[in-house]
């Protein structure tokens, strides 16, 4: 009998299943850790994905609910696409990752798991990472726990730390103009 130890399942196996979508977000942001919300900007936000396909498996959505890309405003995209810019330095800084997968799937037939609600994947990639579980068992590994890739991510996202100084910020300092 094969194993294969995701604790993490857990809470998601046992706990109450949502009756509304998991990408539209309260307006407070008590919650905010619980969900994996790394950054609330204007029209979108990141978050981390709770079944990720790596470490650093993160994702952008506009708050709106909308399902196609082309119902999306020009200003939501404008902020999505920032977004996307902005994580892909966070990871590469953070992950020292060699590649950086970033992709939607727009419909079920495309592979969208949540069809209704837009959203961005960003899966950081290293040479070399699908190890040999993964070529003979269909098995990933995953080196860190989601709460503490959840605490080292965050302050990239906090006290404008990134935002607007994307080339030059370390987590924990201010980002110019905040």
């Amino acid at each position: 009998m094969k194993q294969l130890w995701a604790p993490w399942r857990i809470e998601y196996i046992l706990g109450p299943k949502p009756d509304s979508c998991v990408f539209c977000l309260p307006d407070h942001t008590a919650e905010d850790e619980q969900r994996l919300v790394l950054h609330r900007g204007q029209r979108a936000f990141v978050i981390m994905n709770k079944f990720p396909y790596n470490n650093g498996h993160i994702m952008v959505c506009p708050y709106r609910h909308v399902m196609m890309l082309a119902d999306l405003k020009p200003e939501e995209t404008h902020e999505i696409m920032d977004l996307l810019q902005l994580c892909t330095t966070i990871l590469k800084q953070h992950f020292n990752c060699e590649g950086i997968n970033i992709g939607l799937n727009q419909g079920q037939a495309a592979g969208a798991g949540i069809r209704e609600h837009l959203h961005f994947h960003l899966v950081p990639r290293w040479n070399g990472d699908s190890s040999f579980m993964a070529v003979f068992d269909e098995v990933r590994t995953m080196p860190e726990h989601l709460s503490r890739t959840y605490s080292v991510m965050k302050p990239y996202f906090t006290n404008g730390a990134a935002i607007g100084n994307r080339a030059g910020s370390t987590p924990g300092q201010e980002g110019s103009g905040t």
